[in-house]
């Protein structure tokens, strides 16, 4: 269970002694087969209910696959819908929490899609969804025609810490994970699904955003092959020093289990304080400045 501590001065000391069992489940999503992915997902849960983990995380759509293309209007659910209402039953009454990316059917817009990542808890059912902002439209990716981006940045306050969620391409905008740890979060999860060629990349973000945010960067990247295209594995966690604590194989199902000491976060950020006392935050309203800038002068030049 997770108690809340009494007062101030408690959670402060909770906090930096707070231990955090971690499974990443790198996996190859069956396209197009969302009961054999909850089967997967039924399987690596009912193991962290045993071995005592906190978080578990999927991939980024492993409810469904990537390359569904028009399939993915069929596929799409609502948030809460079927799939995340038999996760939480799965995790009823335990103190596991899982993160794992799906398509979702908004409820608000009909026809909508979005790229969506889901945080749910066995103590508290769903507690919170976030919607890609990012969407890759450039070479096999094809996001921008199926989804709609994301609008908001939230931070889901658990009984394991200040998560926030971010989902595969978000990795390579700085702003977002910066927004997330200027708003206090401890860990942020990335779902994704990312082929093998963007390897160095990835695992060269991961760690500058950990460093430059000082906090948990947690990716669990999928596995396999999909439509010709093969993807790295590889998922990780990088800890608010840089480095990497967990890591799985490459380019295979794997599955890896690592413990997190969350005071890290704490006890990092003081030698790095670029959260603090060395932000420059007029720079902030330069950069939105010279974005306002270009963007005018792009739709100028597409006139």
């Amino acid at each position: 269970m997770c108690p809340k501590p009494e007062n101030r001065a408690e959670m402060e000391d909770s906090e930096s002694t707070k231990s955090l069992k971690v499974m990443l489940v790198q996996m190859t999503p069956t396209l197009a087969d969302k009961e054999a992915n909850f089967n997967v997902f039924k399987k690596f849960i009912n193991r962290a209910k045993s071995e005592g983990v906190n978080l578990v995380v999927f991939p980024e759509l492993s409810t469904t696959g990537y390359l569904n293309y028009d399939s993915f209007y069929r596929l799409a659910e609502p948030i809460p819908g079927p799939f995340t209402s038999k996760i939480a039953e799965l995790l009823r009454g335990t103190t596991v929490h899982v993160v794992f990316g799906m398509p979702e059917a908004s409820t608000e817009v009909g026809g909508a899609l979005y790229n969506s990542a889901v945080l749910v808890g066995g103590k508290r059912g769903l507690i919170g969804k976030y919607r890609k902002l990012f969407l890759p439209g450039h070479s096999v990716f094809d996001e921008k025609r199926y989804f709609t981006p994301g609008s908001k940045a939230e931070i889901f306050s658990t009984c394991l810490g200040d998560i926030g969620l971010a989902i595969c391409y978000d990795l390579y905008f700085p702003e977002l994970a910066r927004l997330y740890a200027m708003k206090g979060a401890q860990i942020l999860v990335y779902p994704t699904t990312s082929p093998s060629a963007r390897r160095d990349f990835f695992e060269a973000l991961t760690k500058a955003r950990a460093i430059e945010n000082g906090v948990f960067v947690i990716l669990c990247n999928r596995a396999g092959v999909e439509e010709g295209l093969m993807y790295w594995g590889g998922s990780h966690i990088v800890s608010p020093s840089g480095v990497v604590v967990a890591k799985a194989k490459y380019d295979e199902d794997d599955v890896v289990v690592a413990e997190l000491d969350l005071g890290e976060v704490n006890r990092a950020r003081p030698f790095l304080p670029m959260l603090s006392k060395d932000t420059r935050h007029e720079l902030y309203d330069e950069l939105l400045k010279q974005h306002e800038e270009t963007r005018s002068q792009n739709m100028e030049d597409e006139d």
